[in-house]
């Protein structure tokens, strides 16, 4: 990938003729849900998402995930590990933690997952999202962010549990702010989308699971058929596409 540069503030920005804002649906960790309802969800409303895959996953269901791929959807990069903090129970090997990684074993692992990838589903990914939204290996004064190699390795990276929409202008495509969309009904969901489209931004949303039981670390069936029939609506203003298509579409933008 080329050098990223940091933006300037360009509030003479458009998005394409007829949108007003932009929405990215996202999942990560490749959970077999994702292929098995959600990209039939997906396909129905001509509605192209973005997957954020570990190798080890996408092998359980590789005939799906490369139909996935081929009908439109992105598979992007999540490390090989799903490399988090050890603060976490599921991290049960402290030495495999995120402060105990070094930036060549976190940069060894992006390089060998998007060679895995391309073998599997024959693309390699060019969008990241840090597993538990974390950005950094080591700790104290040893501590180290990552954000660098995403932006080395892929066209963007997107983050977790963030705060805030993205501005096209001036946003870094390496920090990409991700919301959480898991458990949401649509109500919750629908002035976040109003405001992106009054706002002019790019609103990011993340999930998981893609089901129907609540006790689960997952997005609505329900939600989801209601954000595709309300952004496929031009009357609504909203251009819905993957992570890649409309980061690439704000880099052009910017360069112009």
């Amino acid at each position: 990938m080329s050098p990223a540069v940091c933006p300037v503030m360009n509030t003479a920005f458009k998005w394409p003729v007829g949108a007003r804002g932009a929405l990215s649906l996202t999942f990560d960790d490749a959970r077999p849900s994702q292929v098995e309802a959600g990209v039939p969800l997906f396909d129905r409303f001509g509605v192209h998402a973005t997957f954020y895959v570990v190798p080890a996953a996408i092998r359980k269901l590789p005939d799906a995930w490369r139909r996935a791929v081929a009908s439109g959807h992105e598979a992007g990069g999540h490390t090989l590990s799903h490399a988090c903090t050890g603060n976490f129970g599921f991290v049960t090997d402290p030495k495999k933690s995120l402060e105990k990684m070094t930036l060549a074993q976190l940069e060894a692992e992006l390089v060998e997952s998007n060679a895995q990838i391309e073998q599997l589903v024959d693309i390699r990914p060019v969008s990241f999202a840090y597993p538990c939204g974390q950005k950094f290996v080591g700790c104290g004064e040893r501590l180290q962010s990552y954000v660098p190699l995403i932006a080395r390795h892929y066209r963007t990276g997107r983050g977790w549990r963030d705060e805030y929409f993205n501005a096209p202008d001036r946003c870094d495509l390496a920090q990409v702010a991700g919301i959480e969309l898991d458990g949401l009904d649509f109500d919750q969901v629908r002035p976040q989308i109003l405001e992106a489209a009054k706002s002019g931004t790019w609103l990011v949303l993340a999930g998981h699971d893609i089901g129907t039981d609540p006790r689960k670390q997952m997005t609505k069936v329900a939600t989801l058929e209601a954000i595709c029939a309300y952004c496929r609506d031009p009357a609504n203003g909203i251009w819905i596409d993957t992570v890649t298509a409309i980061g690439d579409y704000i880099r052009r933008t910017r360069e112009r």
